[in-house]
C-alpha cells in the first residue's frame, strides 16, 4: 500500500522550473509597440490560487493585465498578455542563473498573436519556445 499523497508525477504543477516573480498586483513594463507603457497584472492564467496567498507569474505565462499608462485608446482595456522578461533570478536545466534588468510583458490576443508588431528589448529563451509568434518578433532572445 502506498503512502498517502505519494501519487508520482500525477498533477506535478512544475510550471517549466521558472521561479515565479510577478504576484498580482505587480505594475510592469510593457515592450511592445502596442500602445500601452504601464500595465498591472490582474491574474494568471491556468493557475488557481491558495487562500490568503497571491499567485504569481513567470516568464512565458499568459497573463491577464490592464493598461495603467498608454494611449487613450488603450488605457483602462483589460488584456492578455505574455511575460517575457522578469528581474528575480531563475535557474535554467543547464545550471546557469539569469535574470533581466526589468520586468516586461508584450500585450496579445487570446491565441497568443502579439498585437504590437515590434519588441523592445531582450526576450527570455522560455518565453520565446512557448510562444513562437513572440519569438518571431523579438530581436533579442537570451
Amino acid at each position: 500500500m502506498a503512502k498517502r499523497g505519494a501519487k508520482g508525477a500525477i498533477g506535478v504543477s512544475y510550471r517549466h522550473g521558472v521561479s515565479a516573480g510577478l504576484p498580482v498586483g505587480a505594475r510592469v513594463k510593457c515592450a511592445d509597440n502596442s500602445g500601452a507603457k504601464i500595465v498591472q497584472i490582474i491574474g494568471v492564467i491556468g493557475l488557481k490560487g491558495r487562500l490568503r496567498k497571491l499567485i504569481s507569474a513567470s516568464v512565458g505565462d499568459m497573463v491577464i493585465v490592464s493598461v495603467k499608462e498608454g494611449t487613450p485608446e488603450m488605457r483602462r482595456q483589460i488584456l492578455r498578455a505574455v511575460v517575457i522578461r522578469q528581474k528575480k533570478p531563475y535557474r535554467r536545466l543547464d545550471g546557469s542563473w539569469i535574470q533581466f534588468e526589468d520586468n516586461a510583458v508584450v500585450i496579445v490576443t487570446p491565441e497568443g498573436e502579439p498585437k504590437g508588431t515590434d519588441i523592445r528589448g531582450p526576450v527570455a529563451k522560455e518565453a520565446a519556445e512557448r510562444w513562437p509568434k513572440v519569438a518571431a518578433l523579438a530581436s533579442i532572445i537570451i
